[in-house]
């Protein structure tokens, strides 16, 4: 696989991480089946055959919206590159053209931010959202494992609402509109997944470190069984 240098500009990260916190907030790694992602979304065998959900946009009054219109905005992919550099996670989504800090391996002020990729055993993250416009699916270009925090619909979420997803063998996740999603975290240094999602990305965020003082903290194994469920 052919990796790009990857060197970021401050100024071209979507959003400025929030830090100053120290506080972890654990969720269990599992590892996603059919069964279990069920209600956040599904398992994706192959990229040809994942449809979009696409949301109709909402009426504003008593006055429905036209059938047939609201929804044609139509869906845009691209490549989701993600690199480690020294502790830190950074990731471009050439779908919507977008750059980001995602996460980090040890609390940030303790975190390289750049040169070869560290050992690391645990992941930080700091931010969440979900597009209330449609649907999205990750697949994986070569087959790489990732994981990925999720949580059912509804602005009041916090950090124990999510739980954590690891998906293996070549598989790709595909979640429902409205589903809150953290970094989707690569174990590879470096990965490249298929991103599909609606065009109009709309995005709604949560700020874990401002809004509850802490990061959610996901192991990189073990995972809770091959057939963990969600409790």
């Amino acid at each position: 696989m052919t990796v790009q240098n990857m060197d970021f500009d401050p100024s071209d990260i979507a959003y400025v991480p929030t830090t100053g916190v120290r506080k972890e907030f654990k969720l269990p790694l599992i590892q996603a089946t059919p069964e279990n992602v069920k209600g956040y979304g599904r398992i994706v065998d192959s990229p040809d055959e994942c449809p979009i959900e696409i949301t109709q946009w909402p009426a504003q009054g008593w006055r429905p919206v036209d059938k047939n219109s609201g929804d044609q905005g139509g869906t845009t992919e691209g490549l989701f590159e993600f690199w480690w550099k020294g502790d830190t996670l950074y990731a471009r989504n050439n779908a919507v053209g977008d750059s980001y800090l995602f996460a980090w391996s040890q609390f940030p002020e303790e975190a390289a931010t750049s040169g070869n990729a560290n050992p690391r055993d645990k992941v930080l993250i700091w931010r969440a959202n979900y597009h209330p416009d449609g649907g999205q699916m990750f697949y994986p270009m070569d087959g790489q494992s990732f994981i990925v925090p999720v949580a059912l619909p509804g602005d009041d979420v916090t950090p124990e609402k999510f739980v954590a997803f690891r998906v293996d063998g070549g598989k790709g996740l595909y979640i429902h509109p409205n589903i809150w999603h953290g970094a989707i975290v690569p174990l590879d240094d470096h990965s490249r997944l298929i991103d599909r999602q609606g065009k109009v990305h709309a995005r709604v965020s949560v700020d874990f470190a401002k809004e509850f003082g802490g990061y959610l903290s996901i192991p990189l194994q073990p995972v809770n069984g091959m057939n963990g469920t969600v409790h």
